[in-house]
C-alpha cells in the first residue's frame, strides 16, 4: 500500500476521500492500530468490488462497527468475504457480508505532507 501523496490529499481536502483512523490488529503487518488510512467512498459505484481490495464495512451482526479488511472472495449470490491479514486466528475473524455493507476502497495509507 502507498502512501498518501499530493493527488490523495488533494481528494480528500475537497472531500473526496474519507479519513478513517484503523483500531485493532487485524490487518498486520500492513496496518497497524492507530494507522490512518485514505478511503475512496465512491469506488464501487463505479466498477464492482475486486478480490484483493482493503474495505472499509459495515460490520454484519454488530450495528455502527465497521471494520477494515481486504476482499479475500466474492460469491456468486453477492455475500463478499472479508478477511483481515494478521495470520493470528484470535485477532483476526472472518466475515461474510453482503455487497452493500462494503462502504468504500482504502486507497493509501495517511501520510501529511511534511
Amino acid at each position: 500500500m502507498r502512501e498518501s501523496g499530493g493527488k490523495e490529499i488533494l481528494l480528500w481536502l475537497i472531500r473526496l476521500r474519507q479519513r478513517y483512523r484503523v483500531r485493532g490488529t487485524s490487518m498486520l503487518p500492513l496496518l497497524g492500530a492507530d494507522d490512518e488510512v485514505l478511503v475512496d467512498l465512491r469506488a464501487y459505484h463505479r466498477q464492482p468490488p475486486r478480490i484483493g481490495d482493503i474495505v472499509i464495512a459495515s460490520h454484519p451482526t454488530q450495528a455502527g462497527l465497521q471494520v477494515i479488511k481486504r476482499i479475500k472472495r466474492i460469491h456468486e449470490d453477492g455475500l463478499i468475504h472479508l478477511q483481515g491479514d494478521n495470520p493470528d486466528p484470535a485477532q483476526n475473524s472472518p466475515s461474510l457480508v453482503p455487497a452493500r455493507l462494503i462502504l468504500g476502497r482504502v486507497t493509501s495509507l495517511f501520510a501529511p505532507a511534511a
